[in-house]
């Protein structure tokens, strides 16, 4: 029976299909789901098809890439790893196809693989292990939260500490260059320019990757930006964007419910960034416009001062 480490490095294999950074988060998603199943549920967690599409669409819509997708492609092709991953039908074990008719139709049903349930149940702190390790890989850390929680998911974050380092493949992010983000937009979200200290230190303002860590986005000024805590979670869920001159751009397909909501985000729309201040890099191009492909969603809303 393969190690703990193993198993890591197994599921660790398991990243969204990637080709020039293009986001694919569908297998990740689809098994962070099936280990929150199986947190709750147990051995019982199978997944028929029917039942969890809705659901599985609605992970693939909030948390994968911005062009349209579906949640027949992980059910069926996860399957391509059978140590990770089985499907069965009315019919008897193995995929019927990649169609949504036919996998509801069929009665599909997919769960972790045997071995993998195994090693979960004797090794407590693997799914702790396994989860922060598909989300360390795949997304954006300021979405991790609540990724966890729309796919069930309660990590003890203890465990995952006492268990050390998840891959030694894991890049780790020099501290000293979110330092040098915050000093170059002089602690300030770059977006709406607040500010704030609590006996001292930087609070409600963090340094945000415009070019995700996960898809080779590298630890420097130039592909970093000054954020607050909302506007971070809003950059990194698409709702805002920049365009090459560095103005700030809001998707359309985002819904202000009420006035605090246009202030703070709607009114954004053409502004240009707060800082960098003279002498610190300001974002490359490069960057900028793998966010505008791989997050920001659909359309820019026209600029308000337009």
């Amino acid at each position: 029976m393969p190690t703990t480490e193993e198993w890591l490095d197994r599921l660790g294999g398991v990243r969204q299909w990637s080709r020039n950074g293009e986001r694919a988060a569908h297998k990740p998603l689809l098994l962070l789901y099936a280990l929150g199943r199986y947190q709750r549920e147990g051995e019982a967690a199978g997944l028929r098809f029917g039942e969890i599409e809705g659901e599985l669409g609605r992970l693939l819509r909030d948390f994968g890439p911005a062009r349209p997708t579906s949640a027949t492609y992980p059910f069926h092709h996860l399957g391509s790893d059978p140590q990770v991953w089985e499907v069965w039908t009315n019919a008897g074990p193995g995929s019927p196809g990649a169609g949504a008719r036919v996998l509801r139709e069929s009665g599909a049903t997919g769960r972790l693989a045997p071995g993998l349930r195994r090693a979960l149940a004797a090794e407590p702190g693997l799914l702790d292990r396994a989860a922060r390790l598909l989300l360390d890989a795949n997304f954006a850390p300021s979405l991790h939260a609540d990724i966890c929680e729309a796919v069930g998911l309660d990590l003890d974050s203890a465990v995952v500490r006492q268990r050390g380092a998840l891959q030694a493949e894991l890049r780790r992010r020099d501290p000293a260059v979110r330092r040098e983000i915050l000093e170059s937009y002089e602690y300030r979200c770059a977006f709406c320019g607040y500010g704030g200290m609590l006996d001292g230190s930087a609070v409600g303002v963090e340094a945000a990757h415009v070019r995700w860590w996960a898809f080779g986005g590298p630890d420097e000024v130039a592909n970093g930006l000054c954020l607050c805590s909302l506007h971070h979670k809003l950059f990194d869920k698409g709702v805002l964007g920049l365009t090459e001159e560095l103005r700030i751009t809001v998707s359309r397909r985002f819904i202000a419910r009420g006035e605090v909501a246009r202030g703070q985000v709607v009114a954004l729309a053409g502004r240009g960034l707060w800082g960098p201040q003279p002498g610190s890099d300001r974002v490359a191009g490069a960057y900028v416009q793998w966010h505008t492909t791989q997050v920001f969603r659909g359309e820019a809303r026209t600029a308000v001062n337009a």
